[in-house]
């Protein structure tokens, strides 16, 4: 493992990060379980970054994948493809926006960057607005919509961002605000904001729950506040779904119906969990926004007919097992037993979440100040003891990220609590 440690540092770029002081190879997995190349066996709460969305090694996606490369492995856009048609069929209707348009890409920093392009075109204005602690992906143009340090190399974008308050419900002037207060106040925020600009504002992005942002999400209904501004002022709303969809938040298939009093975003991004470790994203939005592109365009990969086959595969796993039912069922008791776990743990500051979607922010019992070096503590011991988990947050890297396959089973669910319980008391 050290050999390959070397060879990964001597070819591939520093700011590439890897979990663990002692790095692992994951070298095969079944259901919610991976094993590294020493043979030891891990409990997956991560799934690699929320994208193993249904299980490890799924028969069911295995064997339409198998079965697709024994057919065509590629083709482009350039011709008729069954499988992205029946996958688009599908998606359109799941999304919930009318008359919708799919168009497919490789991954969700993609599919964040044709929904810019498509919002900035159609509305003919190059500002964007994003909400503060945000993450929407690694290209020119998304890190130029992230607002979060931690994330954004550059400080250079080819559009003009506007960041709004809202999406940190714990952090920040109206924290100490009731829910409805706060949302009050961060409509206030945007009206304001709006005031100030000098032209019409091309759309708004926003994660309903922040991912790499530490799992932070607004109160209910922000969104559909935010939205009677927008409407006001013709400015789309792009739901970065790229986490949050599919079910994963248990009491919604998408993470904009906790805000559904605004009806559906214009433009929605998804990637991640749909192709259950095969490279899918992409964005739906109403045929008026989509088809506004007046230049040719194609994806070479986007679409693959083997990516689109997994697709179908596996949202036909989760429709058919309700596995959004599953995720608010065992995410239910999954973050009242960390929440038990937590409890008389001084660094811990909240247990947030919904669904199999859970954050663990830890912060100096003393100063308030956030706790990376505990949270990095922390991701250590767990793998130590047998589970892997992730990390994200805003200034810091400080809270902890549990996002299993959305069919954890309830005795996996307590195993992983106890282990974790262990991890947090290390402290």
């Amino acid at each position: 493992m050290n050999s390959l440690y070397a060879r990964h540092r001597a070819v591939l770029p520093d700011w590439l990060a890897l979990y663990y002081d002692r790095p692992i190879e994951i070298t095969h997995g079944e259901g919610r379980h991976v094993w590294d190349a020493d043979g030891r066996r891990y409990l997956d709460f991560f799934g690699g970054i929320l994208t193993t969305m249904t299980a490890h090694a799924l028969p069911e996606v295995t064997k339409a994948v198998a079965e697709q490369a024994g057919r065509i492995v590629h083709s482009s856009t350039l011709y008729l493809n069954r499988p992205m048609v029946e996958l688009a069929e599908r998606i359109a209707t799941l999304s919930g926006i009318p008359d919708a348009r799919v168009f497919f890409t490789t991954s969700g920093t993609e599919a964040n960057d044709a929904a810019l392009l498509l919002a900035t075109t159609y509305r003919r204005s190059n500002q964007i607005l994003a909400m503060r602690n945000s993450y929407h992906g690694r290209s020119f143009s998304t890190v130029g919509v992230t607002g979060n340090r931690a994330w954004s190399p550059t400080g250079l974008s080819p559009l003009q961002t506007l960041y709004v308050h809202g999406a940190v419900r714990t952090r920040g002037p109206f924290a100490g605000l009731t829910d409805e207060r706060f949302t009050e106040a961060a409509v206030a925020d945007l009206e304001d904001l709006l005031g100030q600009t000098r032209s019409g504002v091309a759309a708004l992005i926003a994660e309903p729950v922040q991912g790499v942002g530490g799992f932070t999400s607004p109160p209910d209904g922000l969104y559909a506040a935010f939205r009677r501004v927008l409407d006001r002022h013709g400015i789309l709303w792009i739901s970065d779904e790229v986490q949050t969809g599919w079910g994963r938040t248990g009491d919604h298939f998408w993470g904009w119906q906790a805000h559904a009093q605004a009806g559906p975003p214009d433009l929605l991004t998804f990637a991640k969990g749909i192709g259950n470790g095969m490279a899918i994203g992409g964005v739906v939005a109403r045929a008026e926004i989509m088809n506004c592109l007046d230049a040719n365009s194609i994806s070479t990969f986007g679409g693959s007919p083997v990516t689109m086959a997994a697709g179908l595969a596996n949202l036909g796993y989760l429709l058919d097992h309700d596995l959004q039912g599953n995720a608010r069922r065992v995410g239910g008791l999954l973050i009242e037993r960390i929440r038990a776990a937590a409890a008389g743990v001084d660094t811990v500051r909240e247990v947030r979440g919904r669904g199999l979607m859970i954050g663990i922010e830890l912060a100096d019992p003393v100063s308030g100040h956030a706790a990376p070096e505990a949270a990095s503590a922390v991701l250590e011991a767990a793998r130590e003891g047998g589970l892997l988990i992730g990390k994200g947050g805003g200034h810091d890297t400080s809270a902890l990220r549990v996002a299993p396959p959305l069919s954890l089973t309830v005795a996996e669910a307590e195993e992983g609590a106890a282990i974790l319980e262990q991890a947090l008391r290390s402290l």
